[in-house]
């Protein structure tokens, strides 16, 4: 496995893939977190907070933690939950000290590590995760590719704000589409594919320049076209990127929020602040186990530092009047899908952030919606591939419903309900397996009569109580039976009395021969 301590020269070992990376993460990030600004605060005036929380989620998040390939920024599963605070303060201002007190939930919880949370996750939810992720992505690119873009990029839930869903909102997209965006979008997604082929890397040009970026900037150049050559194509207002432009220094200081630090006193603070804590790590742990799964090098991220780093983030974020960060799939897939190496790509996204509303929002006001929608199409593709299916159908029902139901829950409902609702499917389907394996049975008949042998598993827990009792409760009159203990490391006390009381009442009553070995006697509690 790979190590996951990076020397100081090995973090900028692999410049040529983490570079190009970074700047197609950022590509990526840019409309995500205008679009998660614009869903959470509803005001124009605060677009800025998505992407101080990219910043900061790059750059701060970034050099902290220890995940190689995982990004973090404003994430859609929190949208609620920050619409709802912000109007239930009726102040951005004492909502951003919430969002601190969050980050210092978040590292304290670091410290205690709680981050051991984050290894109990099933495989067929995670897996499950990452498709309904992909198949998200592709039903909410595809109105922007069609050039309907009424809802923000960064809303990922199921109900949408003008009362449409996930699929009319496709429905409506075909039926008020734009040429001008799909022709930009269609061009964009081709030339995606082709820089797939591997012909294309042998082109020396094609080696450092990627394909998101190549896509973006002739999306650009189509649309300048579009104006001099068929105006009634061009792309305008919403169906472009919509940075917020500063024309002055003093202007973009006023983009900045800050804390109301007269609201310490304020219960409510703190109610808001645990809830995102809770969610945010929630999200960020499920995030950093699907992101060390899709990792080429299978490097494992320690969940402890990364609960630390995700709480430093928020703190840095909250001063400087950003969103709550988490770890987030959709970027970090497309960091693994664009070659990223190491935790530099992170690094290198945020940097450009903040370069570029320093130094080019008028530029980058330029990208056609539909050029950014065409590269999530592709991550979004490459997250839920068929062949992801067709793998976890042939593992057999108990990995297949638990992975199918949680693609479908979240997509009906958002991720961390989904999640939810996958988790108990998986955890019926693990108490089953229990239940049926908690021992292994073997009968034999001689001259006086069948003798059956039950040998205990190695972890006999209050969970194996109920088959226990079932086995042998049904065990036939006039036997003989050999419960065998010795192989067990673990035998909960409930299993121990289910065995005894059998043997001394069940057992006599059917004539039922009843020999314990391995197996303590259960230790007599008085109730008075």
């Amino acid at each position: 496995m790979a190590s996951n301590k990076e020397s100081k020269g090995s973090l900028f070992q692999y410049l040529k893939n983490d570079l190009p990376a970074g700047l197609v993460v950022f590509l990526v990030a840019l409309p995500l977190c205008l679009g998660i600004a614009a869903a959470s605060t509803g005001r124009s005036d605060l677009l800025f907070s998505g992407i101080i929380a990219g910043i900061a989620g790059g750059i701060v998040v970034g050099i902290i933690s220890k995940s190689a390939l995982g990004v973090s920024g404003p994430a859609a599963g929190l949208v609620t939950i920050v619409a709802a605070a912000i109007t239930g303060f009726g102040s951005y201002e004492t909502f951003l000290l919430a969002v601190i007190v969050a980050g210092g939930i978040q590292l304290l919880a670091g410290f205690l590590k709680a981050g051991v949370i984050g290894h109990y996750f099933p495989s067929s939810v995670i897996k499950g995760m990452l498709a309904a992720i992909g198949i998200i992505l592709i039903l909410k690119e595809i109105p922007h590719a069609l050039g309907y873009d009424k809802d923000a990029m960064g809303d990922m839930d199921f109900s949408q704000k003008d009362g449409h869903n996930t699929f009319t909102e496709i429905y409506y997209a075909f039926r008020f589409n734009s040429m001008g965006a799909i022709i930009i979008a269609a061009i964009s997604l081709g030339i995606l594919l082709l820089f797939e082929r591997p012909f294309m890397q042998k082109i020396v040009l094609f080696k450092f320049l990627p394909g998101s970026l190549f896509v973006v900037i002739l999306g650009a150049l189509i649309n300048l076209a579009y104006s001099w050559f068929n105006p009634g194509l061009l792309l305008d207002g919403e169906h472009l990127v919509q940075l917020p432009v500063a024309k002055n220094a003093n202007e973009f200081i006023g983009f900045f929020t800050f804390p109301d630090f007269t609201q310490w006193g304020n219960f409510k603070v703190y109610e808001v602040g645990f809830t995102l804590a809770v969610v945010a790590s929630l999200e960020s742990l499920l995030s950093v186990e699907a992101t060390d799964r899709l990792d080429p090098l299978r490097r494992i991220t320690p969940t402890n530092r990364e609960l630390k780093a995700q709480g430093l983030g928020n703190i840095v974020s909250g001063l400087l009047g950003g969103l709550p960060v988490t770890q987030v799939i959709v970027r970090s897939s497309a960091n693994i899908n664009a070659g990223g190496k190491t935790k530099l790509s992170t690094i290198f996204h945020g940097c450009i952030l903040l370069l570029s509303v320093i130094l080019l929002p008028a530029y980058l006001n330029l990208i056609p919606m539909a050029s950014l929608a065409a590269i999530l199409l592709l991550v979004g593709y490459k997250l839920a591939k068929v062949s992801l299916f067709k793998g976890m159908f042939k593992l057999g029902w108990d990995q297949f419903i638990p992975f199918f139901i949680t693609i479908v829950a979240i997509i009906t409902t958002d991720l961390l309900k989904g999640i939810t609702i996958g988790m108990g499917i998986a955890f019926f389907y693990i108490l089953r397996k229990n239940y049926k394996h908690s021992y292994h049975m073997k009968k034999s008949r001689g001259e006086t009569g069948e003798t059956v042998t039950l040998t205990l598993s190695e972890e006999m827990t209050f969970l194996n109580k109920g088959s226990i009792a079932q086995t042998l409760h049904h065990l036939p009159e006039n036997s003989k039976v050999i419960v065998d203990g010795s192989r067990s490391v673990n035998i909960d006390h409930d299993v121990i009395e289910v065995i005894y009381e059998f043997k001394k009442h069940s057992a006599q009553a059917k004539n039922i021969e009843m020999e314990i070995t391995g197996i303590p006697e259960p230790i007599t509690v008085s109730a008075h």
